[in-house]
């Protein structure tokens, strides 16, 4: 039997997936949807060479257009929800059917007839899971254990029956990499520091989290909580990552565009702030150390429904103290080498990308120059080990954008230190 699921961006029907009995899942664009001029944002990845409305003409099997697929949780919290549900993790139809109602952004996918649940079979959703308390049905892109949170009056966190409708990401702690949230919470207080929209965020001993999955464990540390920036009250504000602007994938976010790519991208559609914008973050996360700044950890926000800009940073983890020899995770013009990043490595981007070298230059040099005067207020809340900063000392000492060198970070200690280089005050 055929299924449809309408799509809607906002209250404006964009269109519907069908899934076809074949397990082929077609996405078409509502008539009145592509014949009004003022219509809402749905995504870039929609537009053709011409600017125009296309969607895809080979309806995928198994998997859903990339921009919806794209929409659903990756890797353990994807088989989390899945088990939960009863659904087979594989399928992404039943899975968007099953999280539609609260997915990132403004997009909403809705039954056509109004059947809350799929049907039950050997690979989707038992009937009852409707009103079992225990299937969490919110969709959070990204392959980290997190959940959607509701902030109590006392400051308190609680997962909300179904986890519908929280205005937090809560992001648990790993039990397999040490202090993975008092890092990001370390990497994203710094990228404030030095001019990088960021939203509001926190730190929360996860035993203390209301309404806790009993399965998850909340004996590991500390989780890290943070602002949905796709939320305004009730409102759904619209976003998509970039792996839905390139029309790729969740496991091709790793591949086949650059960050050369990106810039051009941001370059013609968006301009020449957001354009410097994208290079002094690049930058910034490659002071880091964050090897995983691939296109699902970037996105774009339609603040007024249509017009594209950089969302607030998010996932800027400092990755090299856990994959001490880890690369980018993009190339930047034809290498993925810290060491090889300079003003030539740049000159060359800018050229790939066709953008002026001095909006390239003068953005990474504004960045650096950020860093370079906050660097030693990066561990100021004492989060992370001295081995920890010790280590991402000698990353950035390492890299020739960096010349200069940076002063020790607060906290740093002289532990692991021996080997880097000196450092400098700027």
């Amino acid at each position: 039997m055929q299924h449809a699921l309408d799509i809607f961006v906002g209250d404006y029907r964009a269109g519907s997936v069908t899934n076809l009995g074949s397990d082929h899942n077609v996405f078409v664009f509502d008539p009145a949807y592509l014949a009004d001029a003022e219509r809402p944002m749905l995504s870039l990845g929609f537009l053709n060479a011409k600017g125009e409305l296309s969607a895809l003409a080979r309806p995928p099997r198994v998997r859903l257009p990339p921009f919806f697929a794209n929409l659903l949780p990756e890797g353990q919290l994807r088989t989390y929800l899945a088990e939960r549900a009863q659904v087979n993790p594989a399928r992404d139809f039943p899975l968007l059917w099953l999280l539609g109602e609260d997915l990132p952004g403004a997009v909403v996918a809705r039954h056509a007839a109004g059947i809350v649940a799929p049907p039950y079979d050997d690979a989707v959703v038992a009937p009852e899971v409707e009103n079992d308390p225990r299937v969490l049905k919110f969709s959070l892109a990204g392959v980290q254990l997190k959940f959607s949170a509701i902030r109590e009056a006392n400051g308190g966190l609680t997962i909300p029956v179904h986890g519908k409708g929280g205005r937090w990401i809560v992001k648990m702690p790993s039990a397999t990499y040490a202090n993975v949230p008092e890092n990001e919470y370390t990497m994203l207080a710094f990228a404030r520091r030095v001019g990088i929209d960021v939203p509001e965020i926190g730190l929360v001993n996860s035993a203390e989290i209301a309404n806790m999955p009993p399965e998850v464990r909340s004996d590991l540390g500390m989780a890290m909580y943070i602002k949905r920036f796709d939320r305004d009250g009730d409102t759904r504000i619209h976003i998509e990552d970039f792996a839905q602007v390139f029309n790729q994938y969740p496991a091709q976010k790793y591949e086949n565009v650059s960050y050369a790519n990106m810039l051009g991208g941001i370059w013609r559609t968006m301009g020449e702030a957001q354009a410097a914008e994208f290079v002094r973050r690049l930058v910034f996360s490659i002071a880091i150390g964050n090897a995983d700044m691939h296109l699902k950890n970037w996105s774009v926000i339609y603040r007024d429904g249509r017009t594209p800009e950089l969302s607030p940073a998010y996932d800027y983890v400092s990755t090299i103290a856990y994959v001490p020899n880890d690369k980018l995770a993009l190339t930047l013009a034809r290498t993925k080498d810290w060491s090889q990043i300079s003003d030539d490595r740049l000159e060359r981007f800018a050229r790939r990308a066709g953008v002026p070298r001095g909006i390239v230059l003068n953005s990474a040099r504004d960045m650096v120059d950020r860093i370079r005067a906050e660097w030693p207020h990066l561990n100021e809340q004492q989060l992370l080990p001295q081995r920890f900063i010790a280590a991402l000392e000698q990353h950035i000492n390492r890299i020739p954008l960096f010349t200069r060198g940076i002063a020790p970070a607060v906290g740093a200690g002289q532990e692991g230190r021996d080997e880097a280089p000196p450092a400098e005050i700027a």
